[in-house]
Order: C-alpha cells, then structure tokens, then sequence
C-alpha cells in the first residue's frame, strides 16, 4: 500500500535565498532519485502552522523506511537543517487528499 512521507519546516528568515536554490535545485531532486514521487507543496500564508508542507509517494513502507534510514537521506536532511528549522518528518498511510 503506498505511503506518504509529510514534512513540514519553516524557513529560516536570513537565508531564504539560499534555502529556495538547495531545495529547488538539490533537495527535491535528491528525494526524487531515491524513489519518492512529488505530489504536493504547500505554504502557509496566515496562521501558527508549519510555513512548509511537502508530501512525497512511496509505493509500500517498508521501502519507504529503507530510504530514509539510508545515508543518502541522512546527508540531504542534515544540508536542509542549514536552510530550516522547526522540521518534521513522518510517514502515514496514503488516503488520498491533503494530509497533515
């Protein structure tokens, strides 16, 4: 059964710039060729939520949880811990819609 990976961050305010180009141009990508499938981002633009949401598809959670227990996932996570903070990371059923 495919499973969601939902994480969810806030920017770091002084460096927003350098956040957008490693997200868009590495972090993304990075999780992509690990097997995970873009579905949805969000941001909030009023209210006491997390600024970013991403979900991301894997087909089953055993093989989610093999990535991200991998090295690979580590190194990319700890370069976006420079970018973020208030980070959170969970993996959920998939049922479709929007998930938090």
């Amino acid at each position: 059964m495919p499973v969601k990976l939902l994480m969810t961050w806030d920017i770091a305010p002084e460096r927003e710039q350098e956040y957008f180009e490693f997200v868009i141009g590495e972090f993304i990508p990075g999780i992509q060729h690990l097997g995970f499938e873009t579905i949805e981002a969000w941001a909030t633009i009023y209210g006491d939520y997390p600024q970013i949401l991403v979900a991301m598809l894997a087909p089953d959670l055993p093989g989610a949880q093999r990535v991200i227990n991998s090295v690979e996932w580590s190194s990319l996570q700890e370069r976006l811990f420079g970018f973020v903070k208030n980070y959170s990371v969970k993996l959920v059923p998939n049922k479709g819609g929007f998930q938090f």
